[in-house]
């Protein structure tokens, strides 16, 4: 399988006044805009999702349906994932995600340093062995053939900066 780790757009800047729930913000206009052009690279390079899970919170799941729209998977296909809304555990997140088949792409939207720390369990076994400056709206490629410390095979880290 192909994982596809997602680190949601530019959201709105944090303010206990506007948004006294963190779970609620949204995303900004530059963020939506840096997002599809991200999409869209994915799209012309082929890695097209198969299934999208996202954080519930609103940016991660923003995030994720400009994901499905640029690259034609279809919002139908996005699914709310809470354990992307929280430290790494990959038992609850296999639950979450089910069976898939060995050559899907599995998009998984959400939120650092947790995105980050996911990376690194998958591919070093430790959460914090790896330190990765995961930026907005970054696309980290890791194959794996389960969700298990140390499967992982990097394939490809894609920035807003490298489209």
């Amino acid at each position: 399988m192909l994982f596809l780790l997602v680190r949601h757009a530019q959201a709105a800047a944090r303010d206990e006044a506007l948004y006294p729930d963190d779970s609620v913000r949204p995303l900004v206009e530059k963020g939506r805009r840096v997002q599809r052009r991200v999409s869209a690279r994915l799209s012309k390079n082929g890695l097209v999702p198969t299934v999208i899970f996202s954080s519930p919170w609103k940016r991660a799941w923003q995030t994720a349906g400009i994901l499905a729209q640029e690259t034609g998977v279809g919002k139908k296909r996005r699914v709310a994932c809470p354990p992307l809304a929280d430290a790494p555990n990959l038992a609850a997140l296999a639950t979450a995600i089910g069976v898939q088949s060995p050559d899907a792409t599995i998009a998984l939207v959400g939120h650092e340093p947790w995105m980050g720390e996911l990376a690194s369990l998958l591919l070093s076994g430790s959460p914090t062995r790896l330190g990765i400056d995961f930026a907005k709206s970054g696309v980290i490629g890791i194959e794996a053939s389960a969700l298990e410390p140390a499967a992982g095979r990097l394939r490809f880290y894609l920035t807003p900066q490298t489209c």
